[in-house]
């Protein structure tokens, strides 16, 4: 799985509940054609990103096939859920 691109938001709530930040990450991922995962129609990662202090992390994901919007069952393995936490907590200290 290899990230080529993203669009990301602050979430805003207006209850005032949530503790800290969130923000909504689309990152367009390219998966190879022998993975499970693979669709013709394009695959997308969409994640909820915690800010609490200095705690970053993730807090939900879904992928997302991208011509359907159909949710996929799917799960980060270890080191893609790692790649992916250090990716948007480089895109969010990039503009801050």
């Amino acid at each position: 799985m290899e990230i080529t691109g993203h669009t990301v938001e602050q979430l805003l709530d207006p209850t005032g509940i949530l503790e800290g930040d969130r923000y909504e990450f689309f990152l367009n991922i390219e998966v190879p054609e022998d993975d499970e995962l693979f669709s013709e129609n394009g695959i997308q990662l969409r994640i909820i990103f915690s800010v609490v202090g200095e705690v970053m992390r993730i807090a939900h994901y879904d992928f997302i096939e991208q011509v359907t919007n159909q949710i996929l069952d799917f799960a980060l393995e270890e080191e893609e859920e790692k790649m992916v936490k250090d990716y948007c907590t480089n895109q969010l200290n990039q503009t801050t």
